[in-house]
C-alpha cells in the first residue's frame, strides 16, 4: 500500500450563469439588463431621490432663528432689561415686617412695677406655602387651621381665610401669643415634618407658620390700679387709662426689616436692610403702690358690706396735688379682660359725674368768711322748715328750731343753715347766686381737673343766670350741681394747702431709653381764698369730727386732729336719669393743723345697712387716712383740737 493519498473525485455543480453577449460582466453605471418574463415590455419607470441639500439648509435656518430668538430674549433678560427683572425677583425673594418697639413701663414713685412687658410672639404665616401647588394638596389652609385655632382660640374659619390670602407672603394670625403657646406650635410642625419625610404622602401643613419676636403686656399686680393704668388692646395700643393717655410716649417708634427668605426662612448671607426700634419710655406715677393697696382693700370691703354699685376712694398730697392712690370697686383685671364687667372699665373716679351733697358745704362757708359776711361765731337760727322759691327745704334729720354758730351749721350739716348763711353773699338772690358761682369755678367745679384722663368729666355747673328756682338754693349744700371724685377732692387739698388749688397730678415724669429722668411739668396753681380763710375753715371742719354734735365722729384717728366733713345726696340714677338712692360720702385731710394728706371716699348706691355718709365712708376715711400717714411718716403735732362752738 502506498502512503500518497488517492485522488479527489469532482462533482459536478450547478450550471454558471450565461454572461452577456460579449463576455464581459455589466460594469457601473451600466443598466442591468431586464430580468426575462417581467411583465410590461418596456417595464416600470424608476423614481430617484432629489438631493438634501436644500432640506439641511432649511432645516439650519429654522434651528438659527430659533438660536437667535433665545440669545435675544437672554439679552434682553441679562442686559437690557436685567435691573427691572432684579427687582421683580427681589420683590418675590424679600420680605418685610415690623420691629416692634419694647413698651415702657409704669412704676409708682418709687419705682415699683405696675405694668410690664414680657417676651412673646407675632404667629404669622406666609401664605405662598399653603397654595396647592406648594403642598400638593388642595386643603391645606382648612388642614393647618384646624390644627392652630384651638392653639390660638380663634375659629378654624378665621385662620383658613388668613392662610388662604393671595398676593402675599405675609399674614397675621395672632397678635402677642406667650412663648408657650409658639412652642406648642413648634411642636406640631416638627411632628409633622418629621412624619412627611418617613410618610412620603403626609404634609407638613405648618411649614409655613412662623413666629416674629415681640411682647405681650402684663400687670404684676392683678386689679391694683387698673382703673389709672388702663390696659393695652390686641394691636398693641393703649386701650384706657395712662397706657392710652401716654401711648405715644410709652410705645416708642417701631423699626422695619427687610430680608431674603426661602422656605420660610431667612436667608442669613443674602443680607438684609434694617431700621432699629427705638423703645419707649418708662412712666413712674405719684401713686404710692401701698397706700393705692389700702384704699382699693377699704374701698372694695365696704362696697360689698353694703350691697352698693360701686365705690371710689382718692388720696392726695395737699401740698403737691400729687394724688396718691385712686382706687375703685368693683374694679378688672387688665391681664384679662374677658372676664371684665364693661361696666366696671375705666376709672369711675374722674370718669362718673354726681352731685356731692353736704361735702360741697365748705365752699360754701369758704365763700361766706372771705366775702366777710360772716364769721365761725356767728349766729344762725336754723327752723324746723324753710320755704324758699317753690320748695319747702328741711334738713335731714326732723328736729326744733336749732339756735347754731355757722361752725355748727356746718358740723350738723344743716341744708337750712347753709342756705341762710350763702343768702348773705349778695344784697339778692341773684347777687348772691353770682358770688358763689365765682368761687365754685375757683374751686375747679365744671371744668377740668388738670389730669387729662381719658373719658374725664367736667362735672355740671350751669351759669347762675340758668340756675332755676330750686338750684339757686339747693346749690349751696351740693344738689343740682355734679363734680367727679377727683374735682371734690382737690376742694378739700386746697382748703388744706392754705387757699391754693395746685391742679391734681398722676405723673411725676419719664425715662428715657437713654436712662435720662425727665419731670413732669410744674402743676398750674391757683389761690382760691386767703389763707386765714383756709386755716378758719380747716378749725371749722375739724368740729365735724371732733365736736359730739358733727357727723363724723367715726373719722376720728386717736393722736391726730382731723379735718372733714360727711355727705349724703340724693343720686341721680344714670341709667333712668331720676333720683334714685344716694351718694355717700366724706372728704377730709390730716393732720388737720398741719395737713398733709387728703382722701376722699364716695359709695353710691348703698342698699344694705346705712346710706349716711358718716357712717359707711367714714371708717373708710379712717382706715385709709390712718395708712397714709404712718406710710409717709407723717407724725402728729401733738396740739390740741380747736374745739370752735356749734350752738349759743
Amino acid at each position: 500500500m502506498s502512503d500518497r493519498e488517492p485522488p479527489r473525485r469532482r462533482v459536478p455543480g450547478p450550471a454558471r450563469p450565461v454572461r452577456p453577449s460579449g463576455g464581459r460582466r455589466p460594469g457601473p453605471g451600466v443598466r442591468p439588463p431586464r430580468r426575462p418574463g417581467a411583465p410590461g415590455a418596456g417595464g416600470p419607470r424608476v423614481i430617484r431621490l432629489g438631493s438634501p441639500r436644500p432640506r439641511l439648509r432649511l432645516v439650519g435656518l429654522a434651528l438659527t432663528l430659533v438660536v437667535l430668538a433665545f440669545v435675544v430674549r437672554l439679552l434682553q433678560v441679562q442686559a437690557v432689561d436685567a435691573s427691572t427683572y432684579t427687582a421683580k425677583a427681589e420683590q418675590n425673594r424679600y420680605v418685610g415686617r415690623t420691629l416692634a418697639a419694647e413698651r415702657g413701663g409704669i412704676s409708682d414713685r418709687n419705682g415699683v412695677e405696675l405694668a410690664t412687658s414680657v417676651d412673646a410672639y407675632d404667629i404669622t404665616a406666609d401664605p405662598t406655602m399653603f397654595t396647592p401647588k406648594a403642598t400638593k394638596t388642595n386643603d391645606a389652609p382648612q388642614q393647618a387651621a384646624a390644627l392652630l385655632a384651638p392653639i390660638l382660640n380663634q375659629s378654624a374659619e378665621r385662620v383658613a381665610e388668613k392662610l388662604g390670602t393671595r398676593n402675599t407672603r405675609y399674614t397675621l394670625l395672632a397678635h402677642r401669643r406667650t412663648p408657650q403657646v409658639w412652642k406648642q406650635i413648634q411642636d406640631l410642625k416638627e411632628t409633622l415634618a418629621a412624619k412627611a419625610e418617613t410618610d412620603k404622602g403626609t404634609v407638613n401643613v405648618l411649614a409655613g407658620v412662623l413666629a416674629v419676636p415681640a411682647s405681650k403686656r402684663v400687670y404684676p399686680n392683678g386689679e391694683l390700679a387698673a382703673g389709672i393704668l388702663g390696659w393695652v388692646n390686641a394691636a398693641g395700643k393703649g386701650g384706657g387709662g395712662i397706657e392710652q393717655q401716654l401711648n405715644g410716649t410709652l410705645a416708642g417708634k417701631d423699626g422695619k426689616i427687610r430680608y431674603a427668605q426661602s422656605g420660610g426662612r431667612q436667608v442669613p448671607t443674602a443680607g438684609s436692610t434694617e431700621t432699629p426700634a427705638v423703645a419707649g419710655s418708662d412712666v413712674e406715677l405719684t401713686i404710692d403702690r401701698d397706700i393705692q393697696w389700702a384704699a382699693q382693700n377699704a374701698i372694695s370691703k365696704q362696697v360689698e358690706e353694703s350691697a352698693a354699685d360701686r365705690g371710689y376712694v382718692i388720696v392726695q398730697d395737699t401740698r403737691t396735688g400729687q394724688v396718691l392712690a385712686m382706687a375703685n370697686s368693683p374694679g378688672f383685671d387688665p391681664n384679662d379682660l374677658s372676664d371684665a364687667d364693661p361696666d366696671a372699665l375705666g376709672n369711675a373716679a374722674v370718669q362718673d359725674a354726681f352731685e356731692p351733697g353736704s361735702t360741697a358745704k365748705v365752699m360754701s362757708m369758704a365763700a361766706v368768711i372771705e366775702e366777710n359776711v360772716a364769721t365761725p361765731a356767728t349766729h344762725v337760727i336754723v327752723p324746723n322748715r324753710l320755704h324758699r322759691g317753690d320748695r319747702l327745704f328741711q334738713d335731714d334729720v326732723d328736729h326744733d328750731t336749732w339756735n347754731l354758730t355757722l361752725n355748727g351749721v356746718l358740723a350738723k350739716s344743716s341744708n337750712i343753715g347753709t342756705i341762710l348763711a350763702t343768702g348773705q353773699l349778695g344784697k339778692t338772690q341773684k347777687q348772691a347766686n353770682q358770688v358763689l358761682y365765682s368761687y365754685l369755678r375757683k374751686f375747679g367745679i365744671g371744668g377740668a381737673t388738670g389730669l387729662g384722663f381719658p373719658g374725664e368729666t367736667n362735672g355740671i355747673l350751669a351759669p347762675p343766670g340758668k340756675w332755676s328756682t330750686s338750684q339757686q338754693y339747693t346749690i349751696p349744700f351740693g344738689q343740682g350741681v355734679s363734680v367727679n371724685a377727683m374735682q371734690a377732692a382737690s376742694v378739700y387739698s386746697t382748703i388744706a394747702n392754705g387757699g391754693v388749688r395746685v391742679e391734681p397730678s398722676l405723673v411725676r415724669g419719664t425715662r428715657g431709653p437713654d436712662g435720662r429722668f425727665t419731670p413732669a411739668a410744674e402743676p398750674k396753681k391757683t389761690r382760691v381764698v386767703s389763707e386765714k380763710t383756709a386755716r378758719t375753715v380747716a378749725r371749722m371742719l375739724e368740729s365735724v369730727v371732733d365736736d359730739e354734735e358733727g357727723t363724723g365722729s367715726k373719722a376720728r384717728i386717736p393722736g391726730y386732729r382731723v379735718a372733714g366733713k360727711t355727705g349724703t345726696a340724693n343720686r341721680v340714677d344714670p341709667a333712668t336719669g331720676k333720683y334714685h338712692g344716694y351718694t355717700s360720702s366724706f372728704a377730709g385731710f390730716a393732720p388737720a393743723d398741719k395737713p398733709r394728706v387728703t382722701v376722699y371716699c364716695v359709695i353710691q348706691n348703698a342698699t344694705q345697712g346705712s346710706y349716711f355718709g358718716g357712717q359707711i365712708c367714714g371708717p373708710v376715711y379712717k382706715q385709709v387716712m390712718e395708712f397714709a400717714l404712718k406710710t409717709l411718716q407723717v407724725p402728729p403735732t401733738g396740739a390740741g383740737p380747736a374745739r370752735l362752738p356749734v350752738t349759743f
